[in-house]
């Protein structure tokens, strides 16, 4: 996440919290396959202007444990597990969400001013709007690992980003015994390739160095698939689209959290507003006004990442090695 998303979360009242469970990012190394240095774009925690260091590593749900210990502490809030959306039906002024309870097998449905699609990329609120996502950018398959180890790596404390033709990756250190790392995976490969710390020594040994396996535990092994996609419409009526649910964007900028976090922070006052009677139902309209063009040029930029530091054949690889040094060193860029 990023320093001005550190201040959503400010706003929410866990930003204490949330820096305890976080990294400061020292930056961004661009390494080839020997490990060697590309180009390294260095981050100042202490310049970014929100007062938050500009880049935050974590592990994903410890944060999402954080909002909804900070979301029960509310007394507004009624809080439903174990139930599945199955579909929302739109009105011009209110929307029932049909539900169903997975342990008993009941169905309900619930009356609401306002409905918040925020579920993801397979969203059942997008399809009930009929509404349709748009490619932006080409999809990848990568494997994703997290490992925990109490030794001490000695590696470079930023994001380290394999620019390969051949398999691209990421590494990075999310926890105080916490990494990551991520590889693109090839058209015959799968995540049940790579269960093993014996299959993934390939892969992940280069930074391993002289850490005894041993010390090594494997917390997850999976598959992602990236994708470069937008919603065509956010809203109906009083049905409206955030997050995933709206807007995919591969990983290699760190907006798709941060991006769904926007959304909401850029919807919800608007909607206090008008529930309130301070604000006309106009203010709604500037929600997608506001927030579509920003996520399209968050994907757009991603994608171009992404092949500027992956993309093409060896002579592309071969470019880079002699480009990225140089681009290190231009003016906004090597703080970038």
């Amino acid at each position: 996440l990023d320093d001005e998303v550190h201040r959503i979360l400010g706003d929410l009242g866990v930003a204490d919290e949330f820096t305890a469970i976080s990294r400061p990012v020292r930056g961004l190394r661009l390494i080839d396959d020997a490990m060697r240095p590309l180009a390294e774009f260095e981050r100042d925690p202490e310049s970014g202007p929100h007062g938050f260091p500009p880049a935050n590593l974590f592990d994903q749900p410890e944060l999402e444990r954080i909002l909804r210990a900070r979301m029960l502490r509310d007394l507004r809030v009624t809080f439903r597990s174990g139930v599945e959306v199955l579909d929302v039906i739109n009105a011009k002024d209110r929307a029932q969400v049909v539900v169903l309870d997975i342990a008993t097998g009941e169905r309900s449905a619930v009356t609401a001013d306002i409905v918040l699609g925020c579920d993801g990329a397979n969203s059942v609120v997008r399809a009930a709007l009929g509404s349709r996502m748009q490619t932006l950018g080409p999809e990848q398959r990568w494997l994703v690992v997290d490992a925990s180890t109490p030794a001490d790596l000695g590696l470079w404390d930023g994001v380290h980003q394999l620019c390969s033709p051949h398999r691209a990756g990421t590494f990075m250190r999310i926890g105080q015994t916490r990494y990551r790392w991520e590889f693109e995976l090839h058209n015959h490969e799968s995540a049940e390739d790579y269960r093993t710390l014996a299959a993934l020594e390939p892969l992940i040994g280069p930074w391993l160095g002289d850490t005894a396996r041993t010390d090594l535990d494997l917390v997850r092994v999976t598959e992602y698939t990236f994708r470069a996609q937008l919603a065509n419409r956010w809203r109906d009526r009083r049905v409206f689209l955030l997050g995933d649910a709206a807007h995919l964007t591969p990983p290699f900028i760190g907006q798709g959290m941060g991006a769904g976090l926007r959304d909401a922070h850029n919807l919800t006052w608007k909607i206090a507003g008008v529930l309130g009677g301070t604000l006309t139902d106009t203010a709604l309209d500037t929600y997608e006004q506001e927030r579509r063009p920003h996520a399209k040029a968050m994907i757009r930029r991603a994608v171009a990442v992404g092949w500027a530091m992956n993309g093409g054949s060896d002579r592309a690889a071969a470019l880079r090695h002699r480009a990225f040094p140089m681009l290190a060193h231009l003016p906004g860029i090597g703080s970038a």
